[in-house]
């Protein structure tokens, strides 16, 4: 898995996403927002992907080097659900190059077309984007490569 931050302008100041990428089918598994980037965010989005996928012991779950995913609470929280924790190389924004291209991708088909004035509007688009076309779509994608 790869787990990352990215922020959207809003009329009442940036929303932070959180999310957690599964390389094997590109899908979002987890995600959270909220008005802050404490450690608290990222431990959401990676709850979530826990919850919802129950990993097998020994995933590796890769971010940068964040201070966020080097708190106690993230990573004694992979260590629960047995997830070995990898942070990228100083300076090297290629070790989580999927992730930043979900959050451009994103960007590009979403954020920038929109300006919303609260932060609610803001997260029920995102959460229509995640949810409702970007996974959809990687599932159709997949099966038609395979």
């Amino acid at each position: 898995w790869l787990a990352d931050i990215t922020y959207i302008a809003t009329g009442e100041g940036w929303l932070y996403l959180a999310a957690v990428l599964d390389l094997a089918t590109r899908k979002i598994v987890g995600w959270a927002m909220r008005d802050h980037m404490r450690t608290e965010l990222p431990l959401a989005a990676m709850m979530m992907a826990a919850q919802r996928q129950r990993p097998d012991r020994g995933l590796i779950c890769h971010s940068d080097r964040g201070s966020q995913y080097a708190a106690g609470a993230y990573v004694d929280h992979l260590a629960v659900i047995g997830a070995t924790p990898s942070m990228s190389r100083t300076g090297n924004c290629y070790d989580n190059a999927p992730m930043e291209s979900f959050f451009h991708t994103l960007k590009v088909e979403l954020v920038h077309q929109c300006r919303w004035t609260t932060q609610a509007e803001a997260r029920q688009a995102l959460f229509g984007y995640i949810e409702g076309y970007y996974n959809r779509h990687c599932s159709a994608t997949i099966w038609m490569r395979r």
